[in-house]
């Protein structure tokens, strides 16, 4: 695991090299919802609250947990390409128009903070959160008045049982790779994740940059003082391509980080 310098992108979400000074650990030993579509809870109002309540709420951030957050509910399924970015700190709620449980920053970790939307209805938006437990959701009121909406049509596959990462671009394969992952006592965690933040390394040399993931080890509670956080990112050799022998992070090739380097930020990262 790493400390690291982070920088915050532009207005869109792409996955640029960080420029601002900003410590994130990562791993690098790495080494019921509402149904989607309208009906009434699509007009549903959200709850309202003062600055200072929405300030008291957790933040939903990589080092936080929210344990009352609804779980994905198709973790199997592509997200359809939208993300969001909240143009202020923004509440998350359980289900629309129900209370709100946290907090999304409108930046976090020296990035703009992204994030996959999985269900629509309406002005309620469902979105994978960056928190514990790994697919963790909530529910923003994603109006054009507190959110900036993109199209991403990007998605990165990662089967870890054959040691493969692709990216698809709307649905085509674009880039396929052998990757190493997890150890057996340390697996990298599957599921439907995203791409929170792109760090410029300033401290190791194992990887020019990290890519942190919103998805966190389930072996270990922290890493080297940070949350266990997952992140893609290269090694010095390649000496892990094929090889189950880091702490959970995915290695990949400078090829293949050069070229997810360049993917926005919120694409979805589908782990099997």
């Amino acid at each position: 695991m790493t400390r690291s310098q982070t920088s915050c992108g532009a207005a869109r979400p792409h996955a640029a090299a960080a420029l601002l000074a900003l410590a994130l650990v990562v791993l690098a030993g790495c080494g019921s919802t509402p149904a989607e579509g309208g009906g009434a809870a699509a007009a549903v109002a959200p709850q309202s609250s003062s600055p200072e309540a929405l300030a008291a709420l957790p933040e939903a951030n990589t080092f936080g947990e929210l344990k009352s957050a609804p779980a994905d509910p198709a973790h199997e399924l592509p997200a359809g390409g939208e993300v969001l970015h909240p143009k202020a700190d923004a509440a998350i709620y359980r289900a629309p128009g129900a209370e709100p449980i946290a907090r999304l920053p409108e930046t976090q970790i020296g990035s703009p903070t992204w994030v996959p939307v999985i269900a629509r209805q309406g002005d309620w938006a469902q979105v994978l959160l960056p928190t514990r437990p790994n697919g963790a959701t909530g529910w923003l009121h994603a109006t054009p008045e507190t959110v900036e909406s993109a199209q991403n049509d990007y998605e990165v596959r990662v089967d870890l049982a054959g040691f493969r990462l692709e990216i698809l671009e709307a649905g085509k394969q674009t880039g396929s790779w052998t990757i190493g992952t997890g150890k057996p006592q340390h697996p990298t965690p599957t599921g439907r994740a995203f791409i929170l933040a792109s760090i410029k390394e300033s401290v190791n040399t194992y990887s020019p940059i990290v890519l942190p993931l919103s998805s966190h080890s389930d072996s270990h509670e922290t890493f080297g003082g940070g949350p266990g956080t997952v992140g893609l990112h290269t090694w010095p050799d390649n000496s892990f391509v094929g090889k189950a022998t880091s702490d959970g992070c995915i290695r990949v090739t400078r090829e293949a980080l050069d070229r997810l380097v360049e993917l926005p930020l919120g694409t979805v990262v589908h782990i099997t």
